[in-house]
């Protein structure tokens, strides 16, 4: 059980975190033929824009309100409502996602009086799905705001059917904002192998991927689409990936009755285990024989990537969910955490294996892993990693300096295998690079002609 502290410093120095709304946003990425817009000043737009480009390296839509300092005082709905005519008008999006900021929260705009007043305003729009949710940025950080997406458009789109019908071979799949799209990859191949039809909520691999579309559209190249979650009702399961997707699971099964089971991770041996038991037990047919053998290879691999990573000081900074899936798979071969870092509250935080948990930054962060043999946290790390000539393990949002991010996999067996290979590797390689080698050697010993008994002596224990 980790104690949960919260930095006492008066000021964030270096930031770890990201804002609520852009986590919103992301989701919002995840359906087809989506815009997300974020309602509030230009710049909030923008630095989520910048951000997204240059992770996923993709053209992003996104949209703002474009709030002035006269439009906040007085309200903000007009400019809700133009910007949802102008997306409308220009780009013909299968839905809107709009996302508050903590310029129109702190003035008090209610989005959802909004979206209803607009409604009545223009029933032309009866055929595009607007979903609005409060996601201040002066509150929680990103892995909330992307809970708070995913649950709002459960609630505004699940519709319970009369009489229920379910199909045991469709599931529904709630990812957190830490599983990439390669992740959901991973995933739906593997559920299809149990021979279920898995319909995940979002899909980042539809729309975020990298795949280069046969003709350009001003909104999402991909994702699930609004009548694939209208019938998520009908599925015999829900499967929610991170304690962060657990308001999102309640919320479906309140709504459409559909019972869920929640995987805290799906990174490491033994929530593997327990994933691929319960896909054999809801879908009637054994473990397929390519994950037997994935099993034994990430057993093998665990105990090569032991002699590198055991007894080493990891210092890793992340998004709660992140986070305990990080600790314990690297703990489970011996890992120490010198440093644990996040950035909101969870109620995952207490079960992450190490003594403390900081609520803070990336200088609390750096401060912390002065003793540690790797730095693990994403690129805005790549400083305190120079400065203490620690090497950094790049992982999460952003990732800027690294090509496809979106790739990374981390979940299953092999993306467990992936992961410790990885981390093991960056170890291994830097501590060569610092163990003196044959010709580095004859630089301990003078020149021959200086060598004196007394000399000797002193070279040699």
């Amino acid at each position: 059980m980790a104690a949960i502290v919260k930095s006492k410093k008066a000021c964030t120095v270096n930031p770890l975190k990201m804002s609520q709304p852009i986590g919103g946003a992301l989701a919002f990425m995840g359906m087809r033929g989506a815009m997300p817009l974020l309602h509030g000043s230009q710049g909030c737009t923008s630095f989520g824009l910048v951000l997204f480009v240059r992770h996923f390296r993709e053209a992003i839509p996104l949209q703002t309100t474009a709030m002035s300092e006269v439009a906040t005082v007085l309200g903000g709905f007009e400019n809700v409502e133009q910007a949802v005519l102008n997306i409308v008008e220009k780009t013909k999006p299968e839905l809107i996602g709009i996302c508050s900021t903590g310029v129109t929260e702190v003035k008090g705009d209610d989005l959802k009086g909004f979206v209803q007043q607009i409604r009545t305003r223009h029933p032309e729009l009866g055929g595009v799905e607007i979903v609005q949710c409060a996601t201040p940025d002066f509150a929680g950080a990103f892995q909330d705001g992307w809970a708070k997406a995913v649950t709002a458009m459960i609630e505004e789109m699940v519709i319970s059917p009369e009489p229920a019908i379910r199909d045991p071979r469709r599931i529904n799949v709630l990812p957190g904002c830490h599983v990439t799209p390669g992740d959901i990859d991973e995933l739906r191949a593997l559920f299809e192998d149990f021979g279920l039809v898995p319909n995940f909520l979002p899909d980042l691999s539809g729309s975020l991927d990298g795949h280069i579309p046969e003709d350009f559209t001003p909104t999402t190249l991909g994702g699930t689409g609004p009548e694939e979650v209208r019938a998520m009702a009908h599925a015999g399961w829900t499967l929610a990936i991170g304690e962060q997707m657990r308001g999102a699971a309640e919320a479906l099964e309140a709504r459409a009755g559909v019972p869920f089971r929640l995987f805290e991770r799906l990174t490491g041996l033994a929530p593997c285990d327990e994933l691929m038991a319960f896909l054999s037990q809801i879908s009637g047919k054994p473990v397929p024989v390519r994950y037997r053998r994935q099993r034994g290879q990430l057993v093998d691999a665990m105990l090569d990537a032991h002699f590198h990573i055991g007894g080493r000081k990891l210092a890793i900074g992340a998004e709660p969910d992140l986070l305990f899936a990080l600790v314990s798979a690297l703990g489970e071969v011996g890992g120490e955490v010198a440093c644990a870092v996040t950035t909101t509250t969870s109620a995952i935080l207490a079960q992450v294996p190490c003594e403390e948990v900081l609520l803070g930054d990336l200088e609390d962060l750096e401060a912390g892993a002065k003793d540690a043999d790797i730095l693990i946290t994403h690129s805005h790390g790549r400083q305190a990693s120079a400065r203490l000539h620690i090497p950094h393990f790049r992982i999460g949002i952003p990732m800027f300096d690294t090509l496809g991010a979106a790739h990374l996999v981390t979940v299953g067996y092999r993306g467990t295998r992936d992961l410790l290979f990885a981390v093991g590797n960056m170890l291994m390689h830097h501590h060569q690079s610092h163990t003196p080698g044959p010709e580095d050697w004859r630089d301990a010993w003078p020149e021959p002609s200086a060598i004196s008994h007394q000399t000797v002596q002193e070279l040699v224990p």
